[in-house]
């Protein structure tokens, strides 16, 4: 799945059109190297979003076309060191 796909799906990223900006600003990255919106996303790749002074760090857990809102929160889980709070 691409990238800007699955922020918006899992929710990380509220609209696809953000995420592409996100990306193509260099504030996504995918297991340390900066991503394109294209870049294939699988289970096991982390990906870091810089929010302005903020970085979120998660694991991508599942892959998935389409999840219920409930259900988006189980397709990653957040890395030590994020600043998010849980």
């Amino acid at each position: 799945m691409r990238l800007d796909k699955y922020l918006k799906v899992s929710r990380l990223i509220k609209r696809r059109t953000v995420a592409n900006e996100a990306c193509d600003a260099g504030r996504v990255m995918i297991n340390g190297k900066e991503a394109k919106a294209g870049t294939a996303v699988k289970p096991g790749d982390q990906i870091t979003i810089s929010f302005g002074n903020r970085k979120v760090s998660v694991e991508v857990l599942t892959v998935a076309e389409t999840v219920r809102k409930e259900e988006a929160k189980e397709m990653y889980r957040y890395l030590e060191g994020s600043d998010v709070e849980i």
